[in-house]
């Protein structure tokens, strides 16, 4: 029989789970306001925890305000509403023979695709190959220990060969069938991920768990660090993030055609109600959609944030007269027809320009001031009073000469140049970056990730 003190302090965890559940994902940069977390509490309270995955479903729909932040939540919900505690029976040895043993049942399930039997082998799998430490004070879990012994991505061509000796299949279906075997693998170090953080929150704890071992949401990791596949999701998110900065951008137009107040014609019409203005009279803007350039530094790690924002860009071009791309190393080249192919390969897009631009000399190193030289002298025709400029790249010039009048004669000639610097304000100016010499002649910001780079294209693009 349950006491009334057990079931005060079930109330208590159960609250303590939900608000660090809460905690946890605002850490991660999804706004949960108090309504929303009202709503949660009244979820839990009518869902109850029976069905775990009822409970997850409720707690997504009342927390969550698109699926951008569904991984996240996951995985989160994962640390806070475990469905096991404690760990596995059995001894975990994780010898050579298991190891085998192992593969050979996670093939039969990748195969089948047995969601269930895959669940079971990442709880197999991390007990027996994921522990480290050698005291009960260090011993810890580690999925990437797990996969790099079991390999799991090796079993793609075995498990073709087994779901393709059952049903058969063409050249085409089986370039399906390997896309659907990835996803399955995907899925199973998903579930082997999860099993280890479960477990390593049961010793260190939930909170220090969800805040450091959770990958960041798309929208919040940096551009410089993001690998291949995180990249690939960021560019997924371009033509969502376009249609929001377009509508941003309509409404800010709408407000700017409206003008300012023309005080001497207002006042005149206020003659006939004895001086009181009654009727504001508003300077009219002539229409006209400003034009656009943007120079972008594609070597190195930089080329990812650049060919982002060059998508983004181009995702935009409705709403600018004209918009021309420049792409350089040390040299300059224009890469606004490239763009058209870019849109429909996204991730091809840094190899095109790479490939069919001219944008080194005699190295292969990045020199902002040869590019921006060579820009000012080449494509004058580019710029003119009603063109913005943005410069995207991290200033970092190899000891070369920055080239600073190149850069006065570009903002004497243009409307506005911003430079939208990937790197953390804390490393302008260390080794050979040039960033505050350019700092002082545009106006130079830090753009980190794609939600900074939606706040200030959002705010900095001309109307």
């Amino acid at each position: 029989m349950t006491s009334a003190a057990d079931a005060d302090r079930a109330d208590t965890d159960l609250v303590t789970r939900l608000t660090g559940l809460v905690d946890a994902l605002r850490a991660h940069g999804l706004r949960i306001g108090t309504g929303e977390t009202v709503d949660a509490a009244r979820a839990v309270e009518a869902l109850g925890l029976a069905d775990r995955e009822l409970l997850r479903e409720g707690l997504a729909a009342t927390l969550l305000h698109g699926a951008g932040g569904r991984p996240v939540f996951d995985a989160v919900f994962e640390l806070y509403f475990p469905s096991r505690v404690g760990l596995p029976d059995g001894d975990g040895d994780g010898g050579d023979a298991d190891r085998e043993a192992l593969r050979a049942r996670l093939a039969e399930a990748l195969a089948a695709n047995d969601t269930a039997a895959l669940a079971r082998l990442a709880v197999e799998a991390v007990d027996g190959f994921g522990g480290y430490g050698g005291s009960p004070g260090s011993d810890g879990w580690s999925s990437y220990q797990t996969l790099d012994r079991l390999r799991p991505q090796t079993l793609l061509a075995r498990v073709r060969d087994e779901v393709r000796g059952r049903d058969g299949s063409g050249s085409f279906a089986d370039r399906l069938l390997e896309d659907e075997i990835r996803r399955r693998i995907e899925e199973f170090r998903r579930l082997v991920a999860a099993e280890a953080r479960r477990r390593a929150a049961e010793r260190r704890g939930r909170d220090e768990i969800a805040r450091r071992a959770l990958a960041p949401t798309a929208d919040r990791v940096d551009f410089l660090l993001a690998g291949k596949d995180r990249l690939a999701e960021m560019r997924r998110t371009v033509q969502p993030l376009a249609r929001k900065l377009a509508t941003r951008l309509a409404a800010r137009r709408r407000r700017a055609a409206r003008g300012t107040i023309d005080l001497r014609r207002t006042l005149r019409g206020s003659l006939s109600t004895g001086g009181v203005p009654v009727k504001p009279v508003l300077r009219r803007r002539r229409p006209a959609r400003p034009e656009l350039v943007l120079l972008c530094d594609v070597s190195g790690s930089v080329a990812g944030f650049s060919d982002f924002t060059m998508l983004l860009v181009q995702a935009l071009h409705d709403q600018f007269s004209k918009v021309r791309v420049f792409a350089f190393v040390n040299r300059v080249d224009e890469v606004t027809g490239l763009l058209v192919h870019g849109a429909a390969d996204p991730e091809g897009l840094n190899a095109r320009i790479r490939a069919e631009a001219r944008l080194t000399a005699w190295h292969d190193s990045s020199d902002y001031g040869a590019a921006l030289g060579e820009f000012t002298d080449r494509y004058a025709d580019a710029v003119g009073p009603r063109t913005t400029v943005f410069v995207l790249g991290d200033a970092r010039t190899n000891m070369a000469d920055p080239n600073l009048p190149a850069v006065r004669d570009l903002t004497r000639r243009t409307r506005r140049v911003h430079w939208l610097n990937p790197e953390p304000r804390t490393l302008w100016g260390t080794g050979d970056s040039a960033a505050p010499a350019y700092a002082e002649l545009v106006d130079m910001r830090e753009c980190r990730n794609v939600r900074q780079l939606d706040a200030l294209v959002g705010r900095l693009l001309p109307v």
